[in-house]
């Protein structure tokens, strides 16, 4: 074979560049592996605003990129027009959560993969992915954080507030300390020991302080 056989292609002789079994086994296993990862995105949203769309999206990117994949093996002229045409695409879709930039890299990943054959790869990555993210992400909520918003009256009534929020919690972090005339405001990040919030009760009543109020908070910085 020389340099000029290896350049040299037709479109009939592309049609059989790829068998169409290899290319129905690769689409069908990309379908499937694109509904795996769908479900997992199900599973483990944990955004405000669901979008049914990106999870479509994540199906559609497993298939597509398989389909690009198979090409670019099958041709060498395709593979370096492929790769010029891509290097003028740009996406500016703006993503909110940072766990969806892992599905996106997932789902091409998976394509990537089947389209190179590794079959055996692509189906055992993808179940230990899919376990590993249902485990860390599904944790339980006592675990998660909270912010609690403390007003107390002196340094004597904030010292025995949190003296007995620190008993009644697994973690106490101060994040931020405002201090007033005749007030002082804290910020705490807490890791709660189970589900119950009698200890905001507890502390509303302590003398000395103004007001207890508990935050929900997923642990993400809004900016």
């Amino acid at each position: 074979m020389t340099f000029q056989d290896i350049f040299k292609s037709s479109f009939l002789e592309n049609m059989t560049s790829v068998s169409l079994l290899d290319m129905a086994i690769a689409i069908v296993l990309a379908f499937g592996l694109g509904m795996f990862i769908f479900q997992v995105y199900q599973k483990t949203f944990t955004g405000v605003m669901y979008s049914s769309s990106f999870g479509v999206t994540l199906v559609a990117l497993t298939m597509i990129t398989t389909v690009v994949i198979l090409a670019v093996t099958s041709n060498v002229v395709l593979s370096l027009g492929m790769v010029g045409a891509l290097s003028i695409v740009r996406f500016r879709t703006a993503i909110k959560e940072p766990l969806d930039i892992a599905f996106l890299f997932w789902s091409i990943a998976v394509g990537i993969v089947l389209a190179a054959g590794l079959i055996p790869l692509a189906v055992a990555g993808s179940v230990c992915i899919g376990l590993i993210l249902m485990v860390f992400v599904n944790r339980k909520s006592c675990l998660n954080p909270y912010v609690l918003v403390l007003r107390c009256a002196d340094s004597a009534s904030e010292e025995a507030a949190r003296a007995c929020l620190e008993s009644c919690v697994r973690r106490c972090v101060v994040k931020s300390k405002t201090v007033q005339a005749g007030q002082v405001e804290l910020n705490l990040e807490i890791r709660m020991k189970g589900d119950s919030t009698d200890f905001v009760n507890t502390l509303a009543e302590m003398e000395g302080v103004h007001s207890a109020v508990l935050v929900s908070y997923n642990g993400d910085y809004l900016g």
